[in-house]
């Protein structure tokens, strides 16, 4: 494996001292994530201080550390060693000619982050490079920048914010060729006064674009206009992704087929016709940002259709299960990573879909961070609730209270107070040929209660959302 810094570079884009040579291949601050010949950060947080790690990094295979005090091992010396995370993320976008894409979004943007990669990826195997997990932060951004390959031919970056300004910051260190906005949604709501300015912080991405860069914003969405103004701004060319008349990148044709979705896309250049694995709505949109980067980037639209076919759902974000229940098995889907309405409402779409000889049971979660908002938003679920043709909903959380009220009369329903009080009565009510929605934000741990369920491996492919 080529590597990936040397000591010496290491060095010269944090302007730290080396003290013993190294090499290195790959790059983590979490010691649990170490591997062999992998540099080590030593970050200081509020909660701990990654110096306390050395040993377990070095017993892990860490050829050397990164860290702000002298130690006895192989490592550069820094004054701030979270300082320095962002310089070497700012050494490697600046070393490499690699074609770069940002995704933000209040939702939608993991799933699209990694369908642009393996659509990237299909026609440059091992050439791409992309966020892993959902390292969207000040500090994960800049870590993800420092992995990226010398070789690479793109890079895909998720970015997320909770307040203005964290944005810009974030797009300034990656510097696009492309940024996606997937959509906008109440997502947030705490720290925010309206989607409006929900909108105007997502807008900051395009304030990190490459000149002559390409703004991909949705057409279908209320703050279009709002979107392309600001991409505007920074001078960026905007194009609209949707199924709407006049996007410049449209579903003309949607078509469900068995295993997914039949589309027919046209491009400012070109068409396309592709299957998608990912059923819903919101994945069609996505999928239509994914061809829409594509192109943007020069990649190859063909490969991107091929890999779209292909794609399987995320741990958290649409991963299907099938479990054995009393007298055959049940599908489960996995959507516990996080929610907000418009997350919550797409996937309960998704559900209505199903093509299921069974019934439709939605555990859902609290939404968190929606402010003075939270009870009419909860409680705005029962409509999609009953669309769906749900016929258990078991809630969980107490700012599910309002949901449950409104929902009691309508839907048979459970009401408790967290995920681990959820799992009796679903278990004692699921049966074979049901389909079992589990969405929540991630601090309601629903993903403790899917594992429990599930306890074997998923299926091969699956929706995905987030």
């Amino acid at each position: 494996m080529t590597d990936l810094w040397t000591a010496e570079e290491i060095a010269a884009a944090t302007g730290g001292a080396v003290h013993g040579g190294f090499s290195v291949t790959g790059v983590a601050f979490d010691s649990r994530e170490i591997g062999q010949d992998d540099l080590f950060i030593a970050m200081k947080g509020e909660a701990t201080d990654g110096h306390l790690f050395l040993n377990k990094a070095f017993a892990a295979g860490a050829a050397g550390a990164l860290v702000s005090a002298e130690i006895e091992r192989p490592h550069v010396l820094v004054p701030d060693t979270t300082r320095a995370l962002n310089d070497l993320g700012r050494a490697s976008r600046a070393r490499t000619e690699a074609r770069i894409c940002g995704v933000t979004g209040s939702v939608g943007k993991t799933g699209t982050k990694e369908a642009l990669f393996a659509a990237l990826d299909r026609a440059a195997p091992g050439r791409a490079h992309r966020s892993v997990k959902s390292y969207n932060n000040h500090t994960g951004v800049p870590l993800s920048l420092a992995r990226m390959p010398r070789e690479a031919r793109f890079g895909v970056f998720e970015m997320g914010m909770s307040a203005a300004g964290e944005l810009a910051a974030l797009t300034r260190l990656v510097r696009p060729h492309v940024a996606i906005v997937t959509a906008i949604a109440p997502a947030h709501r705490a720290f925010f006064a309206s989607d409006e300015a929900i909108a105007d912080a997502k807008s900051e991405i395009f304030e990190g674009l490459e000149g002559g860069g390409t703004a991909l914003v949705p057409f279908d969405s209320p703050h279009r206009d709002r979107l392309a103004a600001a991409a505007r701004r920074h001078g960026g060319t905007v194009w609209t992704f949707g199924v709407g008349e006049g996007a410049d990148i449209r579903a003309r044709e949607v078509v469900p087929v068995q295993g997914g979705t039949l589309i027919t896309a046209t491009l400012p250049d070109a068409e396309l016709t592709y299957t998608l694995s990912q059923p819903g709505e919101h994945w069609v949109s996505n999928s239509l940002a994914v061809i829409g980067a594509v192109d943007a980037l020069g990649g190859d639209l063909a490969a991107a259709g091929l890999a779209l076919a292909d794609m399987a759902g995320l741990k958290g974000r649409g991963e299907r299960h099938r479990i054995a229940v009393p007298g055959g098995e049940a599908l489960l889907i996995d959507e516990s990573y996080n929610a907000n309405p418009a997350s919550m409402r797409a996937t309960l779409k998704s559900l209505g879909a199903e093509n299921i000889r069974g019934r439709r049971v939605a555990v859902l979660g609290a939404m968190k961070e929606l402010g003075e908002t939270s009870d009419a938003f909860h409680a705005g679920l029962a409509d999609p609730i009953e669309a769906a043709c749900v016929e258990l909903a078991i809630l969980v959380g107490e700012e599910m209270a309002p949901l449950a009220k409104v929902l009691g009369a309508k839907v048979k329903m459970t009401h408790v107070p967290d995920a681990s009080s959820a799992l009796a009565p679903l278990e004692e009510a699921i049966g074979p040929g049901d389909a079992i929605l589990v969405k929540g934000s991630n601090s309601m741990g629903l993903a403790a209660l899917v594992e429990a369920l599930a306890g074997g491996p998923s299926m091969s492919r699956g929706t995905g959302n987030s």
